[in-house]
């Protein structure tokens, strides 16, 4: 086996590293250049701005409407309950059936009270005609007291048996009332126009003033409430609201705005109303007080039980409005993202009013007229990222709005 020297190899070794290096550029280079072909002017392709809709915010006038939950009573709800005791003889009416006031509603069998007239009216003969006794003795005795041919003590004594039996016919002719009186509660009419409920009891049924159920009920339903709670907030705005005219809460409540009513199906009832009253007392568990509004009702649609939304509206003259996708919501605050001069974005915190259910948000605080709001991607870029601009028209951003 043939040795190399030591300085042969060392000669050797030193060729390779200086091949291996040399073939390491030339790859290096050729990568470069292949990575800047079809780049213009050598510019990274990946920062190339993206397109984002931009809107330019302007005051606008608004109509806020805020939606609450409400029970529907009839203007009055009548409950009709027995005042005698008796069987059910005969009934008039039928559930659902539309009465006028005096209208024949129920007759009650109830016999004793019918012999308890017949037994009055007898009663006021029997004390009738001890009066006409008691009469004709004073007439006997007072001519006689006049001639001194008896005392003046014995016309006294006639005079006031007279008296007595006319205070007896006094007393019968009121047992006749009375007594006509609880007959006539045996035929029952309606107290009110109105719509008959339920009819729990039917033909036979017994029934007395202490039965549980009544016969049947009677609502008015030619106007109805909406009974609504606010929160004690909203109640203190609408004291001090400054934009309705009046200085006491009553005031104030005449010069709202007519609201209007949701039905459960989502449409829109026809029949504006008006705020009537709110109650005085707040509730200490849920911190809100009961309002009550009222609705015509000429066709007899709403009915007694009824669910419903209450809808108050709110003119602001003057308001900064944002697509609430626009905006994303961070540790409780609300931002949007500005665009600067230089078309780069910037996170803003903005403050928006309360109960502003809907599409959009009425800003308080954090914009201006003039400023541009990004309309993508709420929430997921970084500040200063650079954007290319397309204006949206604020027609078609607040379409369907005003």
């Amino acid at each position: 086996m043939k040795t190399f020297p030591n300085q042969y190899r060392s000669n050797r070794k030193r060729v390779l590293i200086i091949l291996s290096v040399l073939s390491l550029a030339c790859c290096t280079l050729f990568l470069l250049s292949c990575g800047s072909k079809g780049k213009p002017n050598g510019g990274p392709q990946d920062n190339q701005a993206k397109v984002y809709r931009v809107l330019a915010l302007s005051s606008r006038t608004a109509t806020l409407n805020a939606d609450y939950p409400a029970s529907i009573q009839g203007q009055q709800d009548i409950e009709i309950r027995p005042k005698v005791d008796g069987f059910i003889e005969k009934i008039y009416v039928d559930e659902g059936s539309l009465v006028k006031k005096g209208q024949l509603l129920f007759k009650i069998n109830a016999p004793q009270y019918e012999q308890e007239v017949r037994t009055a009216q007898a009663g006021i003969n029997t004390a009738q005609a001890d009066v006409n006794a008691a009469q004709l003795a004073v007439n006997k005795v007072k001519p006689l007291v006049e001639k001194d041919i008896i005392s003046h003590y014995e016309l006294e004594s006639v005079q006031f048996t007279l008296q007595t039996k006319l205070a007896a016919l006094a007393q019968a002719k009121a047992a006749l009332a009375n007594a006509k009186t609880n007959l006539g509660y045996t035929i029952i009419t309606s107290p009110v126009n109105g719509v008959i409920g339920s009819l729990p009891y039917k033909l036979g049924s017994l029934v007395t003033s202490n039965t549980a159920n009544p016969l049947t009920s009677v609502y008015n339903t030619s106007t109805v409430y909406a009974y609504f709670a606010i929160n004690e907030k909203k109640l203190l705005d609408l004291s001090k609201d400054t934009a309705t005219s009046g200085t006491t809460l009553k005031s104030k409540l005449n010069n709202l705005p007519k609201v209007s009513l949701l039905l459960a199906d989502g449409t829109l009832y026809n029949h504006q109303g008006r705020i009537e009253t709110v109650n005085g007392l707040i509730n200490t568990a849920t911190g809100s007080a009961n309002v009550r509004a009222a609705f015509a009702n000429p066709e007899g649609l709403l009915h007694s039980g009824n669910s419903a939304m209450v809808r108050i509206p709110t003119l602001i003259k003057s308001a900064i409005l944002v697509p609430q996708s626009a905006t994303y919501e961070l540790q409780d605050k609300r931002f949007v993202y500005i665009l600067d001069n230089q078309n780069k974005i910037k996170t803003t915190a903005i403050k928006v009013m309360d109960n502003t259910a809907g599409q959009f948000f009425v800003v308080q605080d954090g914009l201006h007229n003039g400023d541009k709001i990004l309309l993508e991607d709420a929430g997921t870029l970084k500040d200063g990222t650079e954007v290319r601009p397309k204006e949206a028209s604020a027609d078609s951003v607040y379409k369907g709005f005003d």
